[in-house]
């Protein structure tokens, strides 16, 4: 088994959907026709096509840090990322989504 390819989605400051997309796009090199909404999220994050160059033939571990004031400020919201990054996860055995807790 090969190593996984590591990226950190960092959620510190974040406090709107618009913020934690933009945050994904940087992290996860994502294209510019990404539709930054919750589908265009989860279908990137289980499409290896679209992960960065050095993900390539390898697993993806996406840790998520820094979220938690963006769950406090918008619970409904982070209940939905983590949907997809649940789904997603369900849809693309190679794609790991890891909540940092400290």
């Amino acid at each position: 088994m090969t190593t996984p390819y590591v990226v950190t989605l960092d959620l510190g400051g974040i406090v709107d959907k618009a913020g934690l997309m933009d945050r994904s796009v940087h992290a996860l090199g994502l294209p510019d026709w990404f539709g930054r909404n919750w589908d265009a999220l989860a279908d990137s994050l289980s499409d290896p096509s679209v992960w960065p160059p050095p993900a390539a033939g390898r697993r993806l571990l996406v840790v998520v840090t820094g979220w938690p004031e963006y769950a406090r400020e918008r619970p409904e919201e982070w209940t939905a990322a983590q949907e997809v990054f649940t789904a997603a996860s369900e849809r693309e055995p190679r794609l790991t989504v890891a909540l940092a807790l400290g």
